[in-house]
């Protein structure tokens, strides 16, 4: 079934309003009339409805059975095109809130504002896309944080704040999730190519950030997100 995300301000009276975009790709994908499709209004309802030409009638409405019960914000450093388009995919597939943008020392790329700018528009589609894809109730949040002080400042107000560091040898992720993780506010800091230097880490650290490590082996910047919400999940019983 056909999916698509709404303004919750165009619901009303039994109908949805559709937008210019939402009609041209029912018109792509070829939706009679008669065909019920879903559209979501991004905070976390579900209308089964059909066409009614430029306005969508509701069928039924129920709450998005997709979202998770824990609320997961991951901070990842800059790191080259195609790896952090896969990661913001990724991330939002697995049910990622919120993912927050931020220069490291050993990012590889430098942005200026404007060519920032278009890359965070390009981000969010790609974010809106992949919750579209994998049935999400919500679209996450993209943010740019303006440096990485500022990321772990605010990565350390979550209830659970998770450094991860290849160089960490005490701490394992598995030995640090606990039990009754639903509900709670879950922040993941991710490094760029290369990881971070000793003064971030150190940084980190006095931050109130916990350092541990998702095992011997090095994983790439993009695929070191995926394994820490899927170790997340499966600890808090979503998987």
């Amino acid at each position: 079934m056909h999916r698509f995300f709404t303004d919750p301000s165009f619901v009303r009276d039994g109908y949805i309003q559709l937008d210019k975009e939402t009609l041209a790709h029912l018109h792509v994908l070829r939706v009679r009339e008669a065909e019920v499709f879903v559209l979501c209004d991004g905070a976390g309802l579900d209308y089964h409805c059909v066409r009614d030409n430029d306005q969508a009638k509701i069928l039924s409405m129920e709450k998005n059975a997709a979202e998770p019960g824990i609320y997961t914000s991951v901070y990842l450093a800059f790191t080259r095109g195609e790896r952090m388009e896969w990661a913001i995919q990724k991330s939002v597939e697995l049910g990622v809130h919120a993912i927050h943008l931020f220069p490291s020392a050993r990012s590889v790329v430098k942005y200026d504002e404007k060519s920032l700018l278009k890359k965070q528009i390009r981000w969010q589609k790609i974010a809106e896309e992949a919750a579209k894809q994998s049935g999400r109730g919500k679209i996450p949040t993209l943010y740019i944080m303006q440096g990485y002080k500022a990321a772990i400042k605010e990565a350390a107000t979550a209830e659970l704040a998770l450094f991860f560091n290849e160089h960490e040898q005490g701490r394992k992720v598995s030995q640090t999730l606990g039990q009754n993780l639903q509900e709670k506010a879950i922040a993941l800091v991710i490094g760029p190519e290369g990881g971070f230097t000793e003064d971030e880490i150190q940084a980190a650290r006095e931050s109130g950030l916990t350092s541990v490590t998702l095992g011997r082996r090095i994983l790439r910047c993009e695929t070191a997100p995926v394994a820490a919400l899927s170790a997340l999940l499966y600890a808090a019983g979503e998987i």
